[in-house]
């Protein structure tokens, strides 16, 4: 196996080139790629090859998967997913992974998690976040609400920020964080 070939290959093309190479490999040999690609892979290396020719919605719903029912759940990782995806992907990979797993994201969110961790991926995964939508004065008013709410430190400061964090828009919490300059507006 030339891993030259298929770096080259596999990380210059988009997701939907990569299922179209994955179909003609299988029509022109026989074969499916995934199963040849962790056949003649190992470690790191395999994975992320094997990671790539999956539909984003797919590779998502296999690593909440996986993050849930290892020995330990994998915080980090259920955070990095959920807490990134637009509404439309948490959509498609909570019914990739019902297709996959048939079982319900939510569900077992719910089982494997607790407290307000498990509150706040429900919440998340729910996929009802707004979106597109930032208004000065209520992105002030947002951040002067977290703020008292982590002055305070109480039982209700986590449900403020849950909240807030979960149900803003994206482009409605970074107006509320002048600090965090995801678009250079002068260009």
């Amino acid at each position: 196996c030339e891993k030259d070939v298929l770096i080259d290959i596999l990380t210059q093309r988009c997701n939907s080139q990569r299922l179209m190479i994955a179909e003609a490999y299988r029509d022109m040999y026989g074969r499916d790629l995934i199963t040849d690609l962790k056949e003649n892979l190992s470690h790191h290396f395999k994975e992320v090859m094997v990671g790539l020719m999956y539909p984003p919605a797919s590779y998502d719903a296999h690593e909440l998967w996986h993050a849930l029912k290892g020995v330990n759940t994998e915080e980090k990782c259920l955070i990095d997913i959920l807490a990134s995806r637009s509404n439309m992907e948490i959509f498609q990979m909570k019914e990739a992974y019902l297709t996959q797993y048939n079982s319900d994201l939510q569900q077992d969110i719910d089982s494997e998690t607790s407290g307000h961790f498990r509150d706040t991926l429900m919440n998340l995964a729910q996929g009802t976040r707004m979106e597109g939508y930032a208004d000065p004065s209520t992105a002030a008013q947002d951040a002067m609400i977290l703020w008292e709410a982590c002055q305070q430190k109480t039982g209700e400061h986590k449900n403020m920020l849950q909240m807030i964090l979960c149900n803003r828009s994206y482009q409605q919490l970074w107006m509320g964080n002048p600090g965090i300059q995801l678009f250079d507006h002068t260009a």
